[in-house]
């Protein structure tokens, strides 16, 4: 299909905008009713790199991209509103497959109250999507990054850990069930959870997309503190220990693509985010002065090597 009888047809899926988008695809731009501050996250997945053919549907690839570009916003506190999508599409892909993709991501962004609001269509030797994502609030006072962490504050994860990575093995040849292949191909955004984590009090917080191991680090240097978690704490996600070789906890902090939320929090903020949150919390160690991250194992010792995945 051409360009733009593709376009054409991904504007059939979109149907009608909701009144805040007040021009939207096919015009040279969106025109959007803005409130007070905006939060803008980019995100791209390659093929070869963030998924394969071989083992994700088109709509799991849509799905896919479009949950972790709104994970970014959910690390930050915001409100979605607006998702702007560029896919890049090899000549062999076809018809079909390119509108499931734009299904997959325009079903999850309403899923969580977004909306594709325009994008573009480009051919290339490789498939990528790349999901620009705007999310709102009305202060800035609501939101939180990375940089806020306090010596002294609780280090807590949302949900639990592990199934995203266990899944993929899954998916290669392992032994996981149905429920870790699903977490890996539909991960969802804690939306939700991040902004009742921020109204309780988080100090800060990243979203767990390159596993425990490398995002604390992202973390503790953006707040100029050390993190100290205990590898024992992690909730490690039902049928992982039984999928993966070695250590299950060990696994579950490096490998990454969960999409659950790491925050620092006050100690005495702790219960009121538990009660709010909407899901599970766990606490995972502290926050003290100094600066990087340490995993400890059983009686307290030192865990060194653990990485999640560093882009290259």
């Amino acid at each position: 299909m051409a360009e733009r009888g593709l376009i054409a047809a991904i504007r059939e899926q979109l149907g009608r905008m909701p009144g805040r988008v007040l021009v939207g695809p096919g015009d040279d731009a969106a025109v959007v009713r803005a409130r007070p501050v905006a939060v803008t996250s980019v995100d791209a997945l390659a093929e070869g790199v963030h998924f394969e053919r071989t083992t994700h549907t088109p709509a799991d690839i849509g799905h896919k991209a479009m949950a972790a570009a709104l994970s970014d916003l959910a690390a930050m506190a915001a409100e979605p509103g607006e998702a702007y999508v560029a896919l890049a599409l090899p000549p062999e892909l076809a018809e079909a497959d390119a509108l499931a993709i734009a299904a997959g991501l325009i079903e999850e962004a309403g899923r969580h109250g977004a909306v594709v609001a325009g994008g573009d269509v480009v051919g290339a030797r490789t498939l990528v999507v790349s999901v620009t994502v705007v999310g709102w609030a009305d202060d800035p006072a609501a939101l939180v990054g990375r940089e806020g962490a306090q010596a002294g504050d609780v280090v807590g994860v949302t949900g639990r850990l592990g199934a995203s990575g266990a899944g993929l093995l899954a998916l290669r040849g392992g032994s996981g069930g149905q429920e870790l292949v699903r977490a890996h191909l539909r991960p969802e955004p804690r939306l939700d959870a991040g902004r009742a984590l921020a109204a309780a009090g988080a100090s800060a917080m990243i979203d767990l997309s390159d596993g425990l191991a490398t995002d604390a680090g992202h973390l503790s240097a953006a707040s100029g503190v050390a993190l100290e978690i205990e590898l024992e704490a992690l909730p490690v996600a039902p049928g992982v220990a039984e999928a993966v070789d070695g250590d299950a906890a060990e696994f579950a902090a490096t490998a990454g693509e969960d999409y659950e939320l790491l925050f620092c929090i006050a100690p005495e903020r702790w219960d009121e985010a538990a009660e709010t949150a909407g899901m599970e919390l766990t606490r995972l160690g502290r926050v003290a002065e100094g600066a990087g991250v340490t995993l400890l194992g059983p009686g307290g010792v030192r865990v060194r090597g653990l990485r999640g995945y560093e882009h290259g």
